[in-house]
C-alpha cells in the first residue's frame, strides 16, 4: 500500500487562534462597557457613537462572529486536516477565508457604531456586508468539501458531518434571512413585513445559535475532548442519533421566541413541541461528550484543558435543558422579555462557546509550537476566575428576572397594577446590575491571562508552518454497501450523500414554518384603518433603527391582563403589515411603545430624547442629544418609498412627489405644538437669533421626525375600534 508524505496547514490555524483572542478581548471589552452604561447610563454622553444602541449590536457581532467564528475556523481547520488526512483542499482558499472574514469584522466594527443596521438580531449588518459574508461562507464551505473529496481517510469522522451540517445549514438561514431591498449603499428594507419577517428573523436568530454556536462546537467537541482525554468518543450509535435529529429537530423550534405575540398559533404551538423535542438530542450530545471522559477523571483534575471542556459540555447540557423549559408558553410568559433569557443566553455563550474555546487554545498552543504551555498554574487560574465570572454573571441575572416578571404581573386588590411605574422595576433590580459587571470583569480578566501564557508559550516555542505528516493512499471506495456494513457505515463514505442528506433534514421545517405564513395571506388578517406611515413617520422610523432602539424597547404587547393595563391592546398580526423590518424586541429594559402614540405631548418626548431622567426620575436610559441637534437628511425619502413600493407598500405617485411637502407640513405641525413649553420657546427663539444662516428650523430636525414615528406608533387599531 503506498505511503504518502504531505504537510499539515498550521499557518492558517495560528492565524485564526490569534484572530479569535484579538477579537474575543474587543467583543468581551464591548460586552462590559455595556454593562457598566446599565449602572452610568451617561458614560458615554454626547458620543452617538458610544451609545448603548449602536454598541450593543457590535458586542453581539463581536463575540458570535469574531471571537466564536474565528474559533470554529481555527477548530476546523485543524481537525479537519487530521481527520482526512489532507492539507485542505487550497492554500489560497484558506487565505481569502482568513483574510476575508477579518474584513467583514473590521467594517462591522466601523458601521455599526455609526448606525448602519438592519436591526435584525444577530444579522444586523447591512446588505453589501450580507452579500461578503455569502462569498466568504461560500469560500469556506468549498475549501471544506474540497479537502473532504481528496482525503485519504475511507470514513468520514462525526466531527465532519456536524462540519457539513454547519456549512450547509448557515448558508441557507443567511441567504433567506438576508434577503433586501437596497436603498443606497448602506441601506436596505427587509423583503418580509411583519409576522412574516418575524417568523423568519427568528428561524434564523435561533437556528444561528443552533448551527453556528452550537453544531461547529459539537464537532469540536467530539475532536478535542476525546483527543485530550485520549479516550474513544463514548458512544458512536449514540453519536449517529445525536446528529441527526439534533439537525432535524432543530430548525423547527425558531417560533417559541416568539409566543403570545401576533404570530399564527400553529406556528407558535409547532415550536413549542419541536423545542421540547430538542431535549432529547442535546442532552445526547452532552452524555455523549461527558461520557467519554470516564476512567479519565483524574487526567480531569490536573489537566486544565480537561477541565474547561467538562465545564463547557455541562453549560452546554444546562442551557439546552432550559431551552425547552423556556419555550413551555406558562414558561416563557415569565420568562420572555426579561434578563432570564440574557442569563440563559450568557451561560451557553460564556460556558460553552467561552470555556470549550478556551480548553481547545491551551490544547493548540503548545502542539502548534512544538512546546509545553508556559504555566499550567496560570491556565488553573483562568479556569477558576472564569468559572467564578460565569455564576457572577448568570446567578444576578436570573433573580433580575425572577424580579421584573413578578413585579410586571401584580395586581391590587382593586385591581390595578401594583408597580404601575416601570422604572419601579428598574431600581430593583439595580443590584443584580452591579454583580453582572463584577462578573464579566472577572471572565475579561480570565481571556487576559490566557493570553499572556500563550504569548509565554508561543515565545519559547518553535515555528512550524507546515508540519509533516504520512497517510496511505485512499484506494477506490465502493460506490455500493459490501456484506454486513451498516447503512451509516456506507453513507460516512459517500461525503455528496451525506450533505444532501443533511440539507434535506434541515430543510423540511423551514418549508413547513415558512412557506404558509409567507404564501397564505389569511395567516395575516388585514386591518382597513391600518395606513403606510407618512414620509416623516418612515424617516423617524429609520432613526429609531439607526439608534437601537428595539433593543431596549420591544413593540408587541402580549394578551395578558398585566401588559393590557400597562400598555393598552393587545398587539394584532395586521398592525404590521408594513413594517420592513419587524421591530418587536426581545428584550425590555424600557417599557414597551407598541402604544405610545399620543400618550405623552411631544414636548415630553423632546425632553426625553435630550435628558431622560427630566422626564422619567431613575431611568437609565442614555441621552440622545444629537438628535436635538443634526439636520434630518430627507434626500433619500423618495427612493426610500419606491422601495416600499416594491415591497407592497401602497404608496401612489402622488405621495412620493408629495413627499418633501409633506414632511415640511408635519414637521410644522410638530414644531408649533413644541412651543407650547415656554422654556422651549424661549431657548428656541435665542438660538435661532444667535444662527445665523447655519440655523437649522427644528421642523428640519432628526428629532422631529423620531416624535413623528413615536406619536403614530398603535394610533391605527384606535381608528378601527372607534370605526366599530
Amino acid at each position: 500500500m503506498e505511503v504518502q508524505q504531505f504537510h499539515y496547514d498550521n499557518r492558517i490555524v495560528k492565524n485564526f487562534l490569534y484572530a479569535t483572542m484579538l477579537w474575543g478581548v474587543v467583543g468581551m471589552l464591548v460586552g462590559l462597557l455595556l454593562a457598566f452604561m446599565f449602572l452610568f447610563p451617561n458614560l458615554t454622553d454626547g458620543i452617538s457613537w458610544l451609545s448603548f444602541g449602536r454598541l450593543r449590536p457590535l458586542h453581539t457581532n463581536a463575540v458570535i462572529f469574531a471571537f466564536v467564528g474565528n474559533a470554529i475556523f481555527a477548530g476546523v481547520y485543524y481537525s479537519s486536516q487530521r481527520l482526512l488526512k489532507a492539507r485542505m483542499f487550497s492554500d489560497a482558499l484558506s487565505k481569502i477565508n482568513f483574510w476575508g472574514w477579518q474584513l467583514i469584522i473590521v467594517g462591522a466594527a466601523i458601521t455599526l457604531p455609526l448606525g448602519y443596521t438592519s436591526s435584525k438580531e444577530y444579522a444586523e449588518l447591512e446588505w453589501p456586508f450580507d452579500i461578503a459574508i455569502a462569498v466568504i461562507w461560500v469560500v469556506f464551505g468549498w475549501n471544506l468539501i474540497g479537502t473532504i473529496l481528496k482525503r485519504r481517510q475511507r470514513h468520514l469522522y462525526v466531527a465532519i458531518w456536524f462540519y457539513i451540517a454547519t456549512f450547509v445549514t448557515v448558508a441557507v438561514l443567511h441567504i433567506f434571512n438576508s434577503l433586501a431591498v437596497p436603498v443606497s449603499a448602506m441601506k436596505s428594507y427587509s423583503v418580509y413585513a411583519g409576522v412574516q419577517d418575524a417568523l423568519v428573523q427568528w428561524w434564523y436568530g435561533h437556528n444561528a445559535v443552533a448551527f453556528f454556536l452550537t453544531t461547529p462546537f459539537l464537532g469540536l467537541m467530539y475532536y478535542f475532548v476525546p483527543k485530550a482525554a485520549n479516550r474513544p468518543v463514548y458512544s458512536y450509535r449514540l453519536s449517529i442519533i445525536h446528529f441527526w435529529s439534533l439537525i432535524f429537530i432543530y430548525i423547527w423550534a425558531g417560533p417559541h421566541h416568539l409566543l403570545y405575540t401576533a404570530l399564527p398559533e400553529w406556528a407558535q404551538n409547532l415550536g413549542v413541541a419541536f423545542s421540547v423535542m430538542l431535549l432529547m438530542p442535546s442532552w445526547g450530545g452532552m452524555i455523549n461528550g461527558l461520557l467519554t471522559l470516564r476512567g479519565a477523571w483524574d487526567k480531569v483534575r490536573t489537566d486544565p484543558v480537561l477541565k474547561f471542556m467538562v465545564v463547557a459540555i455541562t453549560g452546554y447540557g444546562m442551557a439546552t435543558f432550559e431551552g425547552p423549559m423556556l419555550s413551555l408558553k406558562n414558561v416563557n410568559a415569565i420568562g420572555h422579555f426579561t434578563d432570564w433569557i440574557i442569563a440563559h443566553v450568557h451561560v451557553g455563550a460564556l460556558a460553552w462557546n467561552g470555556f470549550l474555546t478556551f480548553g481547545m487554545i491551551y490544547y493548540l498552543v503548545p502542539r502548534l509550537f512544538k512546546t509545553k504551555l508556559y504555566s499550567i498554574g496560570l491556565a488553573n487560574l483562568h479556569f477558576w476566575i472564569g468559572t467564578l465570572g460565569i455564576i457572577m454573571y448568570a446567578l444576578p441575572l436570573y433573580v433580575a428576572g425572577f424580579t421584573q416578571a413578578s413585579m410586571w404581573k401584580q395586581f391590587n386588590p382593586d385591581g390595578t397594577l401594583t408597580y404601575g411605574n416601570f422604572l419601579e422595576t428598574v431600581t430593583e433590580i439595580m443590584p443584580m446590575y452591579w454583580m453582572r459587571a463584577i462578573g464579566g470583569t472577572l471572565f475579561l480578566t480570565g481571556m487576559l491571562i490566557l493570553i499572556y501564557n500563550v504569548i509565554a508559550t508561543v515565545v519559547n516555542g518553535s515555528k512550524v508552518e507546515d508540519e509533516l505528516a504520512e497517510a496511505p493512499a485512499l484506494q477506490n471506495v465502493s460506490k455500493h454497501r459490501t456484506a454486513g456494513e451498516g447503512w451509516h457505515t456506507w453513507l460516512e463514505r459517500k461525503p455528496i450523500k451525506l450533505t444532501i442528506g443533511a440539507t434535506i433534514a434541515i430543510l423540511i421545517g423551514g418549508i413547513v414554518q415558512i412557506v404558509p405564513t409567507i404564501m397564505v395571506e389569511s395567516n395575516i388578517p388585514t386591518i382597513s384603518s391600518v395606513q403606510p406611515y407618512t414620509p416623516l413617520e418612515l424617516e423617524g422610523r429609520d432613526i429609531y433603527i439607526r439608534e437601537g432602539c428595539v433593543g431596549c424597547h420591544s413593540q408587541m404587547i402580549r394578551p395578558f391582563r398585566s401588559e393590557v393595563e400597562r400598555y393598552g391592546e393587545y398587539s394584532k398580526a395586521g398592525e404590521y403589515v408594513y413594517d420592513h423590518p419587524f421591530l418587536w424586541g426581545s428584550k425590555r429594559t424600557g417599557p414597551d411603545l407598541h402604544r405610545i402614540g399620543a400618550k405623552y405631548s411631544d414636548n415630553w418626548h423632546l425632553n426625553h430624547m435630550y435628558d431622560p431622567q427630566s422626564t422619567s426620575s431613575g431611568s437609565i436610559m442614555p441621552a440622545y442629544q444629537w438628535l436635538v441637534r443634526n439636520e434630518l437628511d430627507k434626500s433619500n425619502t423618495e427612493t426610500k418609498m419606491k422601495a416600499m413600493v416594491t415591497l407592497g407598500v401602497p404608496y401612489t405617485d402622488e405621495d412620493i412627489d408629495n413627499a418633501q411637502q409633506a414632511m415640511l407640513e408635519q414637521g410644522t405641525q410638530i414644531e408649533n405644538n413644541l412651543y407650547t413649553d415656554p422654556d422651549f420657546a424661549e431657548t428656541y427663539e435665542a438660538d435661532k437669533a444667535a444662527g445665523g444662516e447655519d440655523f437649522v428650523e427644528m421642523r428640519n430636525r432628526e428629532i422631529v421626525a423620531l416624535i413623528a414615528y413615536l406619536q403614530r406608533l398603535g394610533t391605527d387599531i384606535k381608528v378601527e375600534t372607534a370605526q366599530n
